[in-house]
């Protein structure tokens, strides 16, 4: 597994979205990309993340930025979740495990003594040329989408 690294080219995704389209990096050239990993839809971590960016929506519109948040969840689970808290980001399924794996966020993790695989909750920042200009690894959820506005309006 490559290490996906600041100024590397980020990894191809072409994932379904909640709105029954899909979502691609190609599709997206031009523009600049927040891309974020989180584990379980409806979970709590999760929810305030997928709320904290949605709190931010316009701003990063208005930055140029497209927000995808990515989990294993099956598209009916995301469609459901993202009415619920009336979410406004793209959400991705990514079912497969590919492009989770692609971006190395697909990693053992541990919870009351057993280990299991699972999704590393991170964001990586992709400009409009498909480079990866930031990364954040084992992101703690508070006050990270103002993180990730401030990077995005600094490039």
């Amino acid at each position: 597994m490559t290490e996906i690294t600041e100024g590397t080219p980020a990894p191809a995704f072409d994932l379904p979205t909640d709105s029954d389209a899909t979502v691609s990096l190609d599709g997206l050239k031009g523009r600049t990309v927040v891309l974020y990993f989180y584990p379980k839809a409806d979970t709590p971590g999760c929810t305030n993340e997928g709320k904290d960016f949605t709190a931010l929506a316009a701003d990063f519109a208005d930055a140029g930025a497209v927000v995808i948040g990515v989990s294993k969840d099956p598209m009916k689970k995301l469609q459901k979740f993202k009415a619920k808290y009336d979410l406004d980001v793209v959400l991705a399924s990514d079912e497969t495990a590919g492009v989770t794996e692609a971006y190395g966020v697909w990693v053992e993790k541990s919870m009351y003594g057993k280990t299991y695989m699972g999704i590393e909750r991170a964001t990586f920042l992709i400009d409009g040329e498909g480079i990866v200009r930031r990364v954040w690894r084992k992101v703690s959820v508070k006050g990270h989408a103002e993180e990730v506005l401030d990077a995005v309006r600094a490039l």
